[in-house]
């Protein structure tokens, strides 16, 4: 699927493919959510995380704009070690229930959406995001941090159900 180059496309797959994650994580009960899984990972953690990297794109986003150094993925890590920042916050995460995670995810989905709203084509696709010292545009993070993270969300979740009925 290729990225979004407008507001309107990336709002629209913002709602779409938040819609289809929720839809499939309605039914799931706490106790097959919050199962431990491969990696000591639960649908939860999965869910958690997706709402912890739209509050980390809303950091860079802000930081970035008001000239502050910008750390990807977050201080103290680098890309490279996603795995430990990952297993890190499952850690910090792990007092959080399955409604709670559920209930996170919803309020952030609409702080990206909120975000996205305000902006224009020319905030979200005009340009690099500032402070990212790369090529992509607020837009494509945005986007990487929200749809693009329910997808993965999904099919993740969606291997679990199928694991759990065999």
């Amino acid at each position: 699927m290729p990225a979004a180059t407008t507001r309107a496309d990336l709002i629209a797959v913002t709602e779409k493919d938040y819609a289809k994650l929720e839809r499939l994580i309605a039914g799931i009960p706490a106790a097959q959510a919050m199962r431990k899984r491969d990696e000591d990972t639960s649908i939860k953690d999965v869910i958690a995380h997706r709402a912890h990297w739209i509050d980390l794109f809303l950091g860079w986003y802000h930081d970035g704009r008001a000239g502050k150094n910008v750390t990807f993925p977050a201080p103290g890590y680098k890309w490279n070690q996603l795995k430990a920042y990952n297993a890190d916050l499952r850690q910090r995460q792990s007092d959080l229930d399955w409604d709670a995670a559920r209930a996170m995810l919803a309020d952030r989905h609409g702080r990206l959406l909120a975000f996205m709203t305000g902006k224009d084509d020319a905030a979200l696709y005009g340009g690099p995001m500032k402070g990212a010292d790369n090529d992509w545009t607020t837009g494509r993070w945005a986007e990487a941090a929200g749809p693009s993270h329910y997808r993965s969300a999904a099919k993740y979740i969606r291997a679990c159900l199928r694991a759990d009925a065999e």
